[in-house]
């Protein structure tokens, strides 16, 4: 099965910037451990403004762009050195591409892209892809990595798209502020009482939120491909997904 996989910031890192490096590691081992069960994994993860905070050693999330551009190119190469040594652990190649709004909308560098993406899985490696914030940006602005991922979904002809944050699923209400909100294991189409119990983002450290999320489900519904909403923080999760046992939110066309 082809898999796109997510990982937001707040999964990869602290509130303070700083790599949660436990959880990381168990990330790519579960991965790897996935790949070599003979599924072909896509990886889109955000971080790479996140990382550069916590390397710049600034305080908070940036707000001008050049300072995000800045932090976007320090983090990105701490992130995709990490990735490149855990994989290596397992005897996985991974492969690093920064695209823009253009490499999705353009009709010619959206087949190059696609072909790209394509040989890359033929070839075995595990491609990780992000938002080029250091130029895009747009992207920074009103990019958001859910979206991308279901882009990137929709191109390779995947199965299952699996969006890991710091939250376990869409809840009948904000279960931050209501104690009595209830996971919804199951999805069946989008309607508008589906829509209207999007949040925002519930961390300074990423630009998603679950309007994003449901926004995603809506490009992977008409593909064939599943989407499921789950916590980051227990990487082993990853193996029930795969499996199709409840995890999180499953989203399924009607």
């Amino acid at each position: 099965m082809r898999i796109v996989i997510k990982i937001g910031t707040s999964t990869l890192a602290y509130p303070t910037g700083q790599l949660n490096i436990r959880r990381v590691e168990a990330l790519c081992k579960t991965m790897s451990d996935i790949r070599n069960a003979g599924h072909e994994l896509i990886l889109v993860s955000s971080g790479a403004i996140g990382m550069g905070v916590g390397k710049l050693g600034l305080r908070s999330r940036p707000q001008d762009i050049p300072t995000k551009q800045a932090a976007a190119a320090v983090g990105q190469c701490e992130l995709m050195y990490i990735y490149d040594k855990l994989f290596s652990e397992y005897h996985h190649t991974v492969a690093q591409l920064l695209i823009t709004a253009d490499n999705l909308t353009s009709e010619i560098r959206h087949t190059n892209f696609t072909n790209t993406l394509n040989r890359l899985l033929e070839l075995g490696v595990v491609p990780i892809i992000n938002e080029n914030d250091t130029v895009a940006t747009e992207e920074i602005v009103i990019g958001d990595n859910d979206t991308l991922a279901a882009r990137v979904a929709q191109s390779v002809g995947a199965k299952l798209l699996i969006l890991l944050s710091d939250i376990d699923g869409l809840y009948t209400a904000d279960p931050h502020t209501d104690p009595s909100a209830k996971l919804i294991p199951l999805v069946r189409g989008l309607d508008e009482s589906i829509k209207k119990l999007a949040g925002v983002s519930s961390t300074s450290q990423g630009t998603g939120g679950m309007v994003t999320k449901l926004r995603a489900a809506e490009l992977c519904f008409g593909c064939g491909c599943e989407m499921v909403i789950a916590n980051g923080n227990n990487p082993a999760s990853l193996y029930d997904i795969v499996e199709g046992k409840p995890v999180g939110t499953r989203f399924v066309e009607e």
